[in-house]
């Protein structure tokens, strides 16, 4: 039978205690710890000579431990008569200084300033939601009352977050508050564990209020007090130690493959995000080496979005193949310094081997992994703010292919790269080299080795996404003569900028093409003229507005033909189940408005990111009704796929099928694309033939 409380309310009420202590008979309940486990932090703020108040003291042994170590001045109350009673007669030959009373702690009766120590395990947790925190009120009133200055409050208690709201708010106007988070105090052998860690709360009393909060955060008994400035970010602490300590009281039991934890580290003087660790555990079928339990493997910086890390799938595959019982894959955060590998590594040690699996052999060695020893390379080139989106930043990063490449990143999904393009990193010579020398330097050690100063640009010919060279590929449906016939120019209407890398890859290498880009955020083109070497001219334009209300008002105009119409575009709401693009994009009623848009050789091409698979079905049946002819194309790794709605049936009125032209034309396409014009800055780097090989028809 279990002898917790079945309410919340229950904890304050005397006859609930009465009957708990008549069932539980002489054995002690310690709640949050014995003195073992304890006694490091009472001994630091608790001195043998203080007069101490111990409230809701119980049938703990703890005032008994105290007081065989020399704390003889213990005055322990409690509303229990039964344990009182017990207590005294426990006692009375032992230790006859040692004194039980039964006294109600919101009302004790003793003087003011009375004891140098109030000591508090668990009665504060028990009281605090008692008529919304008035009887807990009343009782810290009441230890303030009887505390001479300079006499500490010690609580120890769980934190929940109304118990430490309501004594931290209480306490922070005119004491000093530090807090202390102690391990869990799980035991294999203890009839009582707490999957939330321990907290021992300190509020000194002061003979005036400071002229600042002094609040204070502390890990573990000994750990140094990190200052926080208000009440909330103190509160925000014990909250993020809460949750490592339920992961942790989690994954003591094992988890299963598609089951990923992930918390995040701050470092200790800022606050600010430092290391998001995910824990991957393998396969139950999968064959493992008998002594590989456990591995941490470090992603290098600016590569935390790649599929393989920042992906589901990707984290299954890349523990799958490291072949350990646990992986613990760590992602680097912008903004930090990371020294080296060997920095990381003593770092991260001892948080990280509290993750370790269920089982793992004592003084087990763990493997740090990484790819070539390499903790990468990111360099932050660009802030921002958009008004739509919030912050943003634009970043260089080094790739798996050791090429260079720029990423646009929203911080309100930081793991999402919303736009990336390839970077050319050319060196030029120094003209001053002593005047050069530290900037130099610092380029160099970061980026490829090349020397003097290093020049980036974007290079225009390279399409980073695959869904991008997809829809590049798909004008081959277009036919042969589209791209030969000066008169009548491929016109595309594209609705998402991004970085601007599709808009004007088209312009560059498709003759005489026209498009115009619908883009709803002013600060996306901003960065994509200033970062992403995006240019406007008479056959590329920006609309800033609404793509649905643009499309509208082109269909209900008329005579506004165009032979493709591509959406890539985001949806915001990361709640749904589609994240590009979002719903109202794909009803019918606006694809009936693209499909009057089109001419008669048109296409419409749509990016779907879509992992609810009844959603996808939806989508697919209505754009089916729209187009007689629908293809689509999936990007290997990821979860995108490209939609090539034809506007006509086809030749010989066969939709169900794949053109038998689109080979040649795909390879008519390729040599258009590579014959290069004076406005094309370089050769482009795709293959036509490629992206087209896996259509499949819908």
């Amino acid at each position: 039978m279990s002898l917790l409380p079945r309410t919340a309310e229950e904890f304050s009420s005397a006859d609930y205690w009465d009957r708990f202590f008549r069932k539980r008979g002489e054995k002690a309940f310690e709640w949050y710890g014995d003195y073992n486990s304890l006694c490091g932090i009472l001994h630091k703020y608790i001195k043998p000579r203080d007069k101490v108040l111990v409230v809701g003291c119980g049938n703990s042994e703890l005032s008994e431990q105290l007081y065989d170590v020399g704390y003889h001045q213990l005055t322990n109350i409690d509303i229990s008569e039964t344990v009182v009673s017990r207590m005294n007669q426990r006692n009375t030959e032992r230790r006859p200084d040692l004194t039980f009373q039964q006294v109600d702690a919101t009302e004790t009766g003793f003087e003011n300033g009375s004891f140098q120590a109030a000591l508090d395990k668990g009665t504060l947790d028990a009281i605090a939601s008692e008529e919304e925190g008035s009887l807990a009120g009343r009782m810290l009133a009441e230890l303030g009352r009887v505390l001479t200055v300079g006499g500490r409050y010690v609580c120890i208690t769980l934190a929940q977050e109304h118990v430490i709201k309501l004594a931290v708010e209480y306490f922070a106007q005119d004491w000093a508050v530090r807090i202390h988070c102690l391990s869990g105090q799980q035991t294999e052998d203890s009839d009582s564990s707490f999957a939330l860690p321990v907290f021992v709360l300190v509020c000194t009393k002061f003979r005036q209020a400071p002229p600042f909060a002094v609040l204070e955060m502390c890990q573990g008994e000994d750990g140094a007090p990190t200052r926080l400035s208000s009440v909330p970010e103190l509160l925000s602490a014990v909250k993020e130690r809460q949750a490592y300590n339920l992961m942790l009281h989690k994954l003591r039991g094992g988890t299963d493959a598609s089951s990923t934890p992930s918390l995040t580290l701050c470092h200790a003087a800022t606050g600010r995000p430092r290391y998001t660790l995910t824990v991957q555990d393998s396969l139950p079928s999968a064959k493992l080496p008998r002594s590989n339990h456990f591995a941490i493997f470090i992603v290098p910086q600016g590569r935390e979005s790649d599929w393989l890390y920042g992906s589901a799938e990707g984290r299954t595959q890349l523990a799958s193949s490291a072949k350990f019982k646990r992986l613990v894959i760590v992602a680097m955060h912008r903004d930090q310094e990371y020294e080296d590998m060997q920095a990381v590594q003593s770092e991260l040690s001892p948080m990280v081997m509290e993750l370790a699996p269920p089982g793992m052999p004592v003084n087990q060695q763990v493997p740090f992994l990484s790819v070539g020893g390499d903790l990468g390379w990111r360099e932050v080139v660009g802030r921002g703010v958009s008004a739509l989106t919030g912050e943003y930043s634009v970043e260089d990063v080094r790739g798996e292919d050791d090429h260079l490449y720029r990423r646009l990143v929203f911080m309100n999904n930081s793991q999402l790269v919303q736009s990336e393009s390839r970077l050319r990193a050319t060196a030029t010579a120094s003209a001053n080299k002593k005047k050069n020398r530290k900037k130099s330097k610092a380029s160099v050690s970061e980026a490829p080795a090349v020397t003097g100063v290093i020049t980036r640009s974007v290079d225009r010919g390279f399409l980073c996404c695959t869904h991008h060279e997809v829809m590049v590929a798909g004008l081959a449906m277009l036919g042969t003569d589209a791209f030969s016939n000066k008169d009548h120019p491929v016109s595309v209407l594209l609705v998402g900028l991004g970085g601007g890398g599709l808009p004007q890859f088209v312009h560059d290498f498709v003759p005489c093409s026209r498009v115009e880009v619908v883009e709803l955020d002013p600060a996306v083109l901003e960065v994509a003229h200033t970062w992403f070497a995006f240019q406007t001219d008479e056959r590329l334009k920006v609309i800033l507005g609404d793509g649905l209300e643009h499309i509208t008002m082109l269909e209900s105009k008329g005579g506004h033909s165009f032979d493709v119409v591509m959406f890539d575009v985001d949806s915001k709401d990361t709640t749904l189940g589609m994240s590009c693009p979002p719903p109202a994009f794909v009803e019918t009623l606006l694809l009936r408005k693209v499909y009057n848009l089109l001419t008669p050789r048109g296409l419409f091409m749509l990016n779907l990111v879509c992992r609810d698979s009844s959603l996808r079905k939806s989508v697919l049946e209505r754009v089916q009704a729209v187009f007689p002819r629908v293809f689509s194309r999936g990007i290997e790794g990821e979860v995108n796929e490209v939609l090539l709605c034809c506007r006509s049936a086809g030749d010989g009125h066969k939709p169900h099928t794949v053109p038998h032209t689109l080979q040649q034309t795909a390879k008519d396409l390729q040599k258009t694309l590579r014959n290069k014009t004076q406005t094309a800055p370089c050769v482009p780097q795709i293959d036509v033939t490629a992206m087209l090989n896996d259509l499949k028809v819908i």
